[in-house]
């Protein structure tokens, strides 16, 4: 197995464990969770392009996710982009 290939694997399991814990996941959405905390995506627009999904989709569950309090926080709108930057709050404000 390439070691792409075993990240891949990584991630999707990481993404399954999550949704796991939190049964109102969307795969998306734990995926947004996941590639946070791995520090593979903290935009948008980087998440949709990594996983080939329309960013359309990704907006949608980025927003979704961000209604729910202490998940994620949106930092920064790019109106121009659309692209939106997310980051996971940190440990201590929990």
């Amino acid at each position: 197995m390439s070691e792409e290939a075993a990240e891949v694997d990584r991630f999707l399991a990481l993404v399954a464990a999550a949704q796991g814990r939190d049964a109102k996941l969307t795969s998306i959405q734990a995926g947004l969770l996941v590639a946070a905390e791995l520090g593979i995506a903290r935009d948008s627009r980087t998440f949709a392009r990594m996983l080939g999904i329309a960013h359309s989709l990704v907006l949608r569950e980025l927003n979704a996710l961000a209604e729910r309090e202490g998940v994620l926080q949106i930092v920064k709108r790019d109106p121009r982009t659309m692209r939106v930057h997310y980051t996971l709050p940190s440990i201590d404000e929990t």
